[in-house]
């Protein structure tokens, strides 16, 4: 007889799409895609290629159970004209041997999605990356006694037809170094969360190379073009060039490799790679081989670049017609070895013939397309004038050169320069949407969680687009740090709009539940909604598992989630049977770091892997209220310089409750250590915790040196080193939190001794300061891509926190100022030193996660006056 289904079916059955209750699952922007939906269903790979992928994912994740599944791919009728997938009993299962459950999909992806959901609701099961704990599979039965589904079968339809994956810099700050093992489990991933449409920007520079080839620009101009392999992200977008790199050939030919695995894979299963297009971003020496503008004399450029607060770039006289050196922002020094690109005006010839090139070079590679483009030219570039009739002839112009090499061709454009820029106002806004015929183009909404700009836009005014998790923010922080009065308008104008997820791959629990359980419904049900699909873009993966569980799932939901209730099943899931006590930490964090709802974005600045860059003078505590473990206090640092705005540890929670929770995660832990998955959430959990108090241990240093307490900076510093060491001990506990496999999976890419240095560097550089820097001066994006990793906190976070110390230790006993520019000296010196070293890290972990974690509460947590003492 077969098992009773997992307890969380009852809940599934009300979420799902069931014969006795329909819902809409087309809006009119479905409509406006119906062409490009036909032609993907026409041009996708046969039922039998699909069938063999999702068995082939099936293999790899479930081999005891491969014969307990069969899979079937149906037609859309069968699903009622719509997108679905359909679970019932096989028909011949009766005896032992036989399949025992049938999945059946209109691609692979749905079969496999309908696999994930049969798992999660009948089974208990949990599927998350390696590095979040990996899959629990615990509680699923053995061969030949999974539980059976209600007779009539269970259908579940896609509200809308895709669910997006990825940002342009999760390729650099999450993928990088990924080989194709790794390659090929992140899409079986995506494939089980029925992700649909991901951007696919691997190995373009091997395209690019040909291209520009074709322009007379030799692979010597490309090496200053193309970044590093760590930064390609940014130097694709034109933020730099150069830095990082040369590219060895070898890199550019085995990355185009990958991509065709890559691509060849996303296919057989039935998915619609998303493919780049050409955005204007040029090489310098197109300059000397086009040396006139079109009309043969130079034109002044009066545009400016990032939000309207960069003006006059250097002119160039081009074929171009407007050339401007761009990203000036983020450099020390202003390096033009480094910081400064071009962008070619869209409306010269040659951006037509360039980007028909491109198209045309990845189709002769690649052998097909899913016909969807992605080309972001006004992502951080503002147009020079805002005259509607010119904005519309630079939208058609970029669409015509994706066109032009694909007459199917589909433009997919972020929509966050509708959030941030005041450029983009309503008049501005429709030229742009409408320069491209309807059904052309789709915008990504990419801040949708908090403030979405379908409301105040009309529903892009009837323009196709995706609701989005937005995990990502770049620009604002790093402005601000720059111009500071002129951009406060602007923060705080993007603030009210924005719910940023994850910045650079930086390690923080935070969340938004109840905006991503709720927001897709509210905007597909709504009038005249053009809502095409659902997705996620944060900058780095592998990060607070459960908001990912419930986005991908929203891909699927016909109504709200009742979170309460999904994450009480959730815990029980993860884990593979439910305890009170876990239940309880859960619902706490539930109600607390994933309930963020101040609409600030939350880029990870604590303390420890986010140093104060400021003479501790300068630092005064502003009567902002937030509770620190039982008791409110009403401080909070922030920097008394005229420059103003600075970063500061993001609090949004009571970090009191939060430490319950983490107590009870120990009280109820005895059952759960030898689980992976409640290892890696008690290490993540007792790191925020501890994070938020090293934040208060600095700011105890920082008011026994201005109270000229030197036995008080001493013994407050002396703790929050040991915290730091302490903490290292602690990530070394599991594998998603150590520095070792960053730094050996870029070593492994290399073909030789130099390349490895290249590679390691890069992988140094980018989690700790990259971009110029001078010798007395760090980069502004020093710690943007920092992360708690076990040999990263020992290493690098620590010395430079003793660094620090060693001066304001120094200033009180000698009786001087506090040497700002030697500590910053020394700070560089630091930096530049641990990038160029070549020590090694474990790439395994070391240490038991409980008892460790229980040691480092007794030791700073459990006594809410600790931080006292």
């Amino acid at each position: 007889m077969a098992r009773p289904p997992f307890p969380a079916v009852s809940l599934a059955l009300l979420l799902v799409l069931g014969i006795a209750a329909p819902a809409r699952c087309s809006t009119a922007g479905v409509g406006y895609m119906s062409r490009l939906l036909e032609i993907q269903d026409r041009e996708r790979a046969p039922a039998a290629v699909q069938l063999a992928a999702a068995r082939g994912v099936l293999r790899r994740l479930l081999p005891a159970l491969y014969s307990s599944f069969e899979f079937r791919i149906i037609s859309k009728d069968e699903c009622g004209g719509e997108i679905c997938f359909v679970i019932t009993n096989h028909p011949s299962f009766s005896r032992r041997g036989t399949p025992e459950i049938l999945i059946s999909g209109v691609t692979g992806v749905e079969v496999l999605a309908g696999l994930h959901w049969y798992l999660k609701y009948w089974c208990g099961s949990h599927i998350s990356w390696d590095k979040t704990g990996g899959l629990q599979m615990h509680s699923i039965p053995k061969f030949g006694s999974l539980p059976r589904v209600q007779d009539a079968g269970i259908v579940v339809q896609r509200p809308n037809p895709w669910s997006y994956y990825q940002n342009a810099v999760t390729s650099s700050y999450s993928f990088s170094w990924w080989d194709w093992r790794r390659w090929e489990k992140e899409i079986d991933w995506m494939a089980l969360q029925g992700i649909n449409l991901p951007l696919a920007f691997t190995g373009q520079e091997a395209i690019w190379q040909k291209v520009f080839q074709k322009f007379n620009i030799s692979t010597s101009d490309l090496d200053d073009f193309f970044g590093g392999p760590a930064f390609l992200a940014w130097s694709r977008m034109g933020n730099l060039h150069g830095w990082g790199g040369p590219l060895p050939q070898s890199w550019l030919d085995k990355q185009l490799h990958l991509q065709k695995k890559i691509l060849g894979k996303m296919y057989e299963l039935g998915m619609t790679p998303v493919l780049p297009a050409f955005s204007g971003n040029v090489p310098a020496a197109l300059k000397d081989i086009f040396p006139f503008s079109k009309d043969r004399s130079p034109r002044e450029l009066v545009s400016t670049s990032f939000g309207n607060l960069i003006q006059n770039f250097l002119l160039m006289s081009l074929l171009i017609p407007v050339c401007k050196k761009m990203s000036i922002m983020f450099s020390v020094e202003s390096n033009p070895r480094w910081c400064c690109t071009y962008l070619l005006d869209a409306t010269d010839p040659l951006f037509i013939e360039i980007g028909r090139a491109f198209i045309e070079q990845q189709l002769r590679e690649y052998g097909r397309t899913g016909h969807i483009y992605n080309c972001d030219t006004f992502d951080e570039n503002t147009p020079p004038i805002d005259e509607p009739a010119y904005i519309s002839s630079l939208g058609a112009a970029i669409f015509e050169g994706m066109q032009s090499g694909d007459a199917d061709a589909v433009w997919l454009m972020q929509g966050w320069l509708f959030s941030y820029d005041p450029f983009w106002r309503p008049p501005q806004m429709k030229a742009l949407l409408h320069s491209v015929p309807l059904g052309k183009l789709v915008v990504l909404d990419l801040f949708a969680e908090v403030k979405p700009i379908w409301i105040t836009s009309e529903q892009f005014y009837g323009v196709p687009y995706i609701w989005k998790v937005s995990f990502l923010f770049f620009l604002l922080v790093m402005i601000s740090r720059i111009f500071p009065r002129d951009c406060e308008n602007l923060l705080s104008f993007t603030k009210r709009r924005c719910m940023l997820h994850n910045f650079a791959g930086n390690i923080e629990m935070y969340g938004v539940l109840d905006a991503v359980a709720s927001g897709p419904i509210e905007a597909r049900m709504s009038e005249n909604s053009t809502m095409v699909g659902v997705g996620m873009s944060m900058e780095g993966i592998e990060q607070n598992p459960v908001v990912y569980d419930l986005m991908s799932e929203m891909a699927f939901q016909q109504r709200k989630v009742d979170v309460k209730t999904w994450i009480d099943l959730y815990s029980a899931r993860r884990y593979g049977q439910s305890v009170p006590l876990i239940k309880e930490a859960w619902n706490i964090l539930y109600h607390t770091i994933y309930n963020c709802t101040d609409g600030l974005y939350d880029k990870n600045r604590d303390v420890i892997v986010a140093f104060p860059d400021a003479d501790p003078s300068s630092i005064s505590f502003s009567q902002l209220r937030y509770h620190h473990y039982g008791k409110p206090l009403l401080r909070r640092a922030v920097l008394n310089e005229e420059t103003g705005l600075t970063d500061h540890p993001h609090m949004w929670y009571s970090t009191s409750e939060v430490v319950r929770a983490l107590e009870l995660f120990l009280a109820g832990g005895d059952q759960l250590q030898s689980s992976d998955t409640y290892r890696y959430d008690l290490v993540d959990l007792t790191r925020q915790a501890l994070a938020k108090y090293a934040n208060e241990l600095f700011l105890k240093v920082i008011e026994d040196y201005q109270r000229q307490d030197a036995y008080g900076v001493a013994f407050h510093s002396q703790k929050f080193l040991n915290l730091v060491e302490d903490m290292d001990t602690l990530l070394a506990c599991h594998e998603g939190f150590l520095l070792g496999p960053w730094l050996e999976s870029a070593k492994q890419l290399a073909q030789d001794k130099e390349q490895e240095r290249q590679f390691e560097w890069n992988a140094r550089t980018q989690i700790t300061m990259w971009f110029d820097n001078s010798v007395e001066e760090a980069s502004l994006l020093r710690d943007y891509g920092n992360k708690y990793w076990s040999g990263l906190l020992r290493d690098y976070y620590g010395p430079r926190a003793a660094l620090y110390f060693k001066f304001l230790r120094e200033s009180l006993e000698e009786g001087h100022d506090f040497r700002l520019k030697e500590w910053r000296r020394e700070w560089v010196k630091l930096t530049n030193d641990w990038q160029n070293s070549r020590n090694l890290f474990p790439t395994e972990s070391v240490g038991h996660a409980f008892h460790i974690s229980q040691w480092l509460y007794d030791k700073y947590l459990r006594d809410p006056d600790t931080y006292d003492q």
